[in-house]
């Protein structure tokens, strides 16, 4: 039996967009959702939170979500952690690119707010095997 989600970090620099989704993630979807509005912000608050999963978005100002991604893959508690990439930027190669990193999936944006807790919980559950 896989283990219930409920920790979840996710990283957006647009306040509209990071608004909607921790409504949508936290009210549908009822996860605990630690929001961040840049990766440095992110990677600070990966010290002392241990998120199941962590969504990120790919362009942001000063730190994009792949170096997001590597960074964390540096902290012991997020070596394993499921990583999901939420963004625009999803022609193949790009996706091709993402899932080579080790993320465990991509939502495009613009995404289905009414969709995406299903949408996050089935990633999880593939990441758990």
């Amino acid at each position: 039996m896989t283990t219930p989600l409920k920790q979840i970090l996710y990283v957006e620099d647009d306040a509209d967009i990071r608004k909607i989704t921790e409504m949508t993630l936290s009210m549908l979807g009822n996860f605990d959702i630690t929001a961040c509005e840049c990766g440095q912000d992110a990677l600070e608050k990966a010290k002392t939170t241990h998120a199941q999963l962590v969504i990120l978005d790919v362009m942001m100002p000063d730190m994009d979500g792949p170096t997001v991604f590597r960074h964390l893959r540096t902290y012991d508690a997020y070596k394993d952690t499921p990583i999901v990439f939420m963004t625009a930027k999803v022609q193949a190669n790009e996706i091709a690119a993402y899932m080579d990193m080790g993320a465990v999936g991509v939502i495009p944006k613009p995404y289905e707010p009414a969709e995406l807790p299903g949408q996050i919980q089935a990633l999880w559950e593939k990441s758990q095997g």
